[in-house]
């Protein structure tokens, strides 16, 4: 996975000791709301939805945005912030340590054909929401959230926010 360049600066100073990062999550609704856009990590082959790293003065509803751009190529109008998490500490396979706050967003597709748009996912495709491949136990509750029509924001527990240690996931 590309690690940003302000984070690569901070590594040069602190080796791998433990950074505190923002990232953002996109559930991603087609207009109908029945299917959900998800990519498949290069890193881990594991589905979920598009995520990434806040970069320093950027607004988290935008992160979402630009990495629906960057990663699936599609352009994306961010609905409400639908849960806040953090993760448990994870160690990447580059042995750096980081633990994330994790803000997902109910998103919905306005334009652009998904596809791999960058290095980090190997696809990208539309899945019914009823009919979702597997992936890990904290990227369902961060669907779940965003998929859930309510008006406040769920604040997520540690288990619904965990993560292995093996090539670890953002948030």
């Amino acid at each position: 996975m590309t690690i940003p360049d302000f984070v690569a600066e901070l590594r040069r100073h602190i080796g791998t000791a433990p950074l505190w990062l923002a990232g953002a999550t996109a559930v991603i609704r087609d207009a109908t709301g029945h299917q959900i856009l998800l990519v498949r990590r290069a890193d881990n082959g594991w589905w979920t939805p598009v995520t990434g790293i806040v970069d320093p003065g950027e607004h988290p509803a935008h992160t979402a945005q630009r990495e629906a751009r960057e990663e699936a190529g599609v352009r994306i109008r961010v609905d409400r912030l639908a849960s806040l998490g953090v993760s448990r500490m994870i160690t990447h396979a580059n042995g750096d340590r980081a633990q994330y706050i994790d803000h997902t967003f109910a998103c919905t597709h306005l334009d652009g054909a998904p596809h791999p748009a960058d290095d980090e996912n190997t696809d990208v495709r539309w899945f019914p929401v009823d009919d979702l491949p597997d992936m890990p136990p904290h990227m369902l509750a961060r669907i779940d959230a965003g998929l859930a029509d309510e008006e406040r924001t769920r604040l997520a527990t540690e288990t619904e926010t965990a993560t292995d240690t093996a090539g670890g996931v953002p948030g």
